[in-house]
């Protein structure tokens, strides 16, 4: 009879738990987990990450962004990782009410404050962000107003612990290298202009029957100089390879484009727009880089001595002859 008293109240202990989880449980879905309204990215004008009283701020601007003050170009596609995040903010589970922040990295030096604004200012996102989960696919933020800890949906602390230099937009210059007609080198008080030229190309009798019944010959595409020097057509195209998307190292912090005279080389390039490469002597010998400016950039910049070094070819090595004996 004892035993089977203990059972019943080992029974009714067991069912008492399963209901107070139950509805612990219940209750902190129903009432404790936040269901935020989803943001779209293009409503965001304004983004603010402070991390231990440093902050950056990224505005945007004709439909690009820009980190201000200083008006460097940021990274579009660094931004719009944060904007995704920001717009479809999840919490999914509550993770703690104790205000024990350490252990989530969401203490006042650990922590990663975002805000975001809409035109006009108006404030529509504000979290902070803590560490990955153990899971590692999701996070533990804090929402303003609340002092409650969750988890939110994805991993993503590391898209918002940038710096300004990590959230540059390094492309300085950019186009279409099919589209440029001329290319004008200066180096060492020696310039050179090639040309885009198509010399059509003589058929003889027999290809013209062929070409009755097959497409005919395209004109030849040659580079030529202003004289009607040949211009070596695989290193002029390998050159507007290498510009057509030429990123730098860095740009030069408290420096204008005008401090920099006395270029040691430019590059022009003409298509339908006009593009422009200026590079100058190292400001100390001992440097790996050259400063450099560039028509598509506010600012000067920096280039490695391999990319600079292969940009700065004398106009003479651009010449077709200039491989031959």
């Amino acid at each position: 009879m004892k035993g089977k008293r203990q059972y019943i109240i080992l029974v009714a202990v067991i069912v008492a738990l399963l209901l107070y989880l139950f509805l612990r449980r219940s209750d902190r879905i129903r009432y404790q987990i936040p269901e935020l309204p989803n943001v779209a990215g293009s409503e965001i004008s304004k983004i603010e990450i402070t991390k231990f009283n440093t902050s950056i701020i990224l505005s945007k601007k004709d439909k690009r962004w820009y980190i201000t003050p200083q008006g460097y170009p940021a990274d579009n596609d660094k931004v719009k990782d944060m904007l995704a995040i920001i717009g479809e903010l999840t919490p999914t589970d509550l993770v703690s009410e104790s205000k024990n922040y350490n252990r989530y990295d969401l203490s006042s030096d650990k922590k990663i404050t975002v805000r975001a604004w809409a035109e006009g200012d108006t404030l529509r996102r504000e979290f902070e962000v803590g560490k990955a989960a153990l899971s590692f696919r999701h996070t533990f933020i804090k929402l303003a107003g609340d002092e409650r800890v969750y988890q939110a949906r994805k991993n993503f602390r590391d898209k918002f612990d940038q710096t300004v230099e990590n959230l540059w937009d390094r492309t300085i210059l950019s186009f279409d290298r099919t589209e440029i007609q001329e290319v004008g080198i200066t180096k060492g008080g020696q310039s050179i202009v090639f040309g885009r030229k198509q010399i059509p190309v003589e058929v003889t009798n027999r290809e013209k029957a062929v070409e009755e019944s097959h497409p005919p010959t395209k004109p030849e595409i040659v580079w030529e100089s202003a004289d009607g020097e040949k211009g070596d057509e695989s290193k002029l195209n390998s050159l507007l390879t290498t510009l057509s998307n030429l990123r730098c190292e860095r740009y030069i912090e408290n420096r204008k484009k005008d401090d920099f005279t006395n270029p040691l080389y430019t590059m022009r390039l003409k298509g339908t727009q006009e593009h422009t490469l200026t590079i100058f002597a190292k400001t100390d010998k001992a440097a790996k880089n050259y400063p450099a400016t560039s028509s598509q950039s506010d600012f000067p910049f920096l280039l490695a001595d391999r990319q600079a070094d292969n940009i700065m070819r004398d106009p003479e090595e651009m010449l077709e002859k200039a491989d031959k004996p």
